[in-house]
């Protein structure tokens, strides 16, 4: 096998590199990021646009990789939000510049596409858990783009793209950034902790109830997906929820972190941060994905927020 991953800068490659080091004996991997350069964890990096049509083109006749994962993209909600633009021609338009190119140059490569559960949106307000049939109602910029590149895969796979359309929720562990919940109540208690924050922690809304996955468990998935494909055993188009189909709320998970804190922590509510979700409960079902892949969500959460913990503490 031979893997080019998009995105190497971002959180969640350098776990799929050893998702599929572990997985796939012999795996070769290309690593390819915005700027190129050097990235941690990849010995062969290159640099690739890939919202450039022209740019992705010459990576696969150079490359003529058998699989791709591709990881590259806006991930925060909040950024997309803030450069909807970018956003679009990201994880939109620049997937969809990927699957056309594919199919044209490299027909038999496959390609794993690390869409968003964000896609389902609305849907969450009327489905107690959302398999992969609920329908695409997205309530952010984010999970719009997300659902359109989803959706257009699922066009160019009829055509005969080798694509399955990864459906991840909610995914967390160490080195991800404080734009995401458990990594920022962390940062703020490692800080607490070193005495170079007061220890005051502030929070908006704790009611949300969100599915949690550890990014180790997805990355698995990653691997998984990619060998099922390789045999025939998953249809191209073929959409993959990635969850763990528990729903957690926001003040459960903070009540984790805080059991863990060296130091007594306050709790206090900022109004700047008090706006209600719209989507007070997503959670996902994962059954499809534990019986096509034999996949599950196996790390326990207590574990996956330790590290997150640790990690913060190390960096400060």
């Amino acid at each position: 096998m031979k893997l080019l991953i998009t995105g190497a800068g971002g959180f969640v490659a350098p776990y799929a590199a050893r998702a599929f080091a572990a997985r796939v004996p012999g795996v070769e991997i290309v690593a390819s990021s915005h700027k190129g350069g050097p990235v941690p964890g990849f010995a062969q990096t290159i640099a690739l646009d890939v919202s450039d049509p022209a740019a992705i083109a010459t990576a696969l006749e150079s490359l003529r990789p058998t699989h791709v994962l591709h990881l590259a993209g806006i991930a925060a909600p909040q950024q997309a939000g803030v450069d909807p633009e970018a956003a679009w021609r990201i994880n939109a338009f620049g997937v969809l510049a990927l699957g056309r190119a594919i199919l044209r140059l490299t027909p038999q490569t496959v390609l794993l596409n690390a869409g968003s559960g964000s896609a389902y949106g609305d849907s969450a307000n009327r489905f107690a858990t959302l398999d992969e049939t609920a329908p695409f109602a997205p309530a952010d910029e984010y999970g719009a783009t997300k659902a359109a590149a989803d959706l257009g895969l699922g066009a160019l796979a009829a055509r005969g793209l080798r694509v399955v359309r990864l459906r991840p929720f909610n995914h967390t562990g160490p080195g991800q950034s404080e734009a995401y919940v458990a990594p920022a109540f962390a940062a703020q208690i490692a800080a607490i902790e070193a005495g170079t924050r007061e220890p005051v922690l502030n929070v908006g809304d704790l009611d949300a109830e969100r599915d949690f996955c550890d990014v180790r468990d997805v990355a698995d998935a990653y691997a998984l997906a990619a060998a099922a494909a390789s045999e025939g055993q998953l249809a191209p188009g073929r959409a993959l929820n990635l969850c763990s189909g528990r729903g957690l709320r926001m003040r459960t998970l903070l009540d984790m972190l805080l059991a863990m804190s060296r130091v007594r922590v306050e709790v206090r509510q900022d109004p700047a941060r008090m706006r209600a979700s719209p989507l007070p409960r997503i959670v996902g079902d994962p059954s499809r994905a534990n019986a096509e892949l034999g996949w599950r969500a196996t790390t326990r959460l207590e574990k996956t927020l330790t590290d997150v913990l640790e990690d913060k503490r190390a960096r400060v």
